[in-house]
């Protein structure tokens, strides 16, 4: 399959922040009596904003969360990146490795991810080429951001690959007619049942990022020819 754009998504790809920001919602939600685990929160919330996760929280528990919870959970999780964010191993040196263009696409609010590429040195890689959920009316995981991504980008949906790890963004990127693989090297995936949903199967599956030039050589720019 050709491809000319590859869409990575942020976080649980690029920043293995999704472990840090799941553990800290089930304990912030705990103090108001729901009891969630990873696996719940991987299944139904990894992928989708934060606004949208806390509207099904309270309209699905009839729970009466403070006006205030999203920003002050805001405010304390950007607090744990500073002391726990890291990048995911190996994508400093592969995405410099691309031989096409590319770019991210993230449910994360623009300051979450402005904060995020800053803290694990990703920001100059990525300069340019960062859409939110906040661009579009629908979020992950209707196909809107991965298409407008496209767009902005100038390729074909048809001929994008999108890199996911949650089943939201598996889902968003195969409505939007894209080619999808999902990363399940986050450290919040870890002991996991990864077996997809009937309508979140990706095209492929792999853990180490590098592997990507593995499942498509072609995909790594050309080296050049010595002497």
């Amino acid at each position: 399959m050709k491809t000319d754009l590859v869409i990575f998504d942020c976080d649980g790809v690029l920043i293995d922040s999704e472990v840090i920001s799941a553990r800290m919602l089930i304990a912030e939600l705990k103090g108001y009596g729901i009891d969630m685990d990873m696996a719940f929160v991987s299944r139904h919330f990894l992928g989708r904003s934060y606004p949208v996760v806390l509207k099904e929280v309270r309209e699905g528990w009839g729970v009466a969360l403070p006006e205030r919870f999203e920003a002050d959970y805001r405010a304390r999780l950007l607090a744990a990146f500073e002391q726990d964010l890291k990048p995911m191993a190996g994508v400093a040196a592969v995405i410099p490795a691309l031989g096409l263009p590319y770019c991210l696409a993230t449910s994360s609010s623009p300051e979450r991810l402005r904060r995020s590429l800053a803290i694990t040195g990703l920001a100059p890689l990525f300069e340019g080429v960062c859409f939110t959920a906040g661009d579009v009316a629908r979020g992950k995981p209707a196909p809107d951001l991965f298409l407008h991504a496209a767009a902005r980008m100038g390729a074909d949906p048809a001929r994008c690959l999108v890199i996911e790890d949650s089943l939201n963004g598996v889902r968003a990127g195969l409505a939007a007619g894209m080619e999808v693989w999902r990363f399940t090297g986050g450290s919040h995936l870890a002991g996991l049942d990864l077996t997809p949903p009937g309508d979140a199967v990706p095209q492929a599956s792999f853990a180490v990022l590098s592997d990507i030039f593995l499942l498509r050589p072609a995909l790594r720019a050309a080296q050049p020819v010595a002497g």
